[in-house]
């Protein structure tokens, strides 16, 4: 049930907080470049790897007022390239193919998550799928192709 607020009616909810990634253990995850734009990313530790996240704001919005398709892909290129990155030694490393499904909108105002997996590594690629979800709700799902690139 509901809890009523000071001001109103009984039976009225009270207007919910903002999620606070802070408060819930996460870390902002700065980059300059096009990710700095778009960002700011979240990263939390989870057993040998990270997760990571962004908070849906209305810069990302599309013409629909829902989160554009690119954003996302943006996201989920920058998180299974990081958690590709981690798995590889740090090495520096390309995508070389990326493949978004877009299952649901994303609305304003939603934590997006970024759950990523190496699926098969060879000495110069690393296979990466990812499933993007708000809460448990799947909005899109990804894969990917990264090349292990030569120490400069």
């Amino acid at each position: 049930m509901p809890n009523p607020t000071p001001d109103g009616p009984p039976g009225t909810a009270e207007k919910a907080l903002p999620f606070d990634p802070a408060a819930a253990g996460w870390e902002q995850y700065r980059d300059e470049g096009f990710i700095g734009l778009v960002g700011p990313f979240w990263m939390r530790k989870s057993g040998d790897g990270y997760l990571y996240a962004f908070m849906a704001e209305a810069k990302h919005h599309n013409r629909r007022g829902v989160v554009q398709g690119g954003m996302l892909m943006t996201f989920a290129d920058r998180s299974m390239g990081m958690t590709c990155w981690y798995a590889n030694e740090r090495q520096p490393q390309a995508t070389v193919q990326l493949d978004v499904h877009f299952i649901d909108a994303v609305q304003v105002g939603e934590f997006v998550e970024a759950k990523c997996n190496v699926v098969r590594r060879t000495r110069s690629l690393i296979f990466m799928s990812a499933e993007l979800v708000v809460g448990t709700r799947v909005v899109a799902t990804a894969h990917g192709v990264w090349k292990t690139l030569a120490k400069r």
